[in-house]
């Protein structure tokens, strides 16, 4: 029975950016030991997206599918001024037919997506 999913992300500074995710996003976490911090989510959601080419990332020796990550929100302006006054920097808003986003980095610079979305939402599902 699968019970939950687990997201990876690959980092080239995983203390900075574990800190960053338990600090400035306030996600809480367990010490899976050593200081591997493991973080509770938000509840998810996922969608296959059509690509023309293959987007994997080989891990554990297999190649397993690509995934792009954005957070929700119900309202992307004040979550974007909490972020920001807990130190995050945002990029412009991007308006979509599907809902409302921007991006903010990690300290080992690669980006989180977050969005605002106008779609109905399969977590709300029961």
């Amino acid at each position: 029975m699968i019970t939950g999913a687990h997201l990876l992300f690959s980092s080239t500074d995983p203390d900075a950016d574990r800190a960053f995710l338990r600090d400035t996003l306030g996600f809480p976490s367990v010490d899976a030991g050593e200081g591997w911090l493991i973080f509770r989510l938000p509840p998810a959601e996922a969608a296959v997206h059509p690509s023309d080419t293959p987007f994997v990332q080989h891990h554990a020796g297999h190649n397993l599918i690509g995934a792009v990550l954005y957070l929700m929100c119900d309202d992307l302006a004040p979550t974007i001024a909490a972020l920001e006054a807990n130190g995050a920097q945002c990029s412009p808003v991007v308006e979509a037919p599907w809902g409302r986003a921007t991006t903010f980095p990690l300290p080992s610079g690669a980006s989180l997506g977050l969005y605002q979305p106008f779609h109905t939402l399969a977590i709300d599902l029961e």
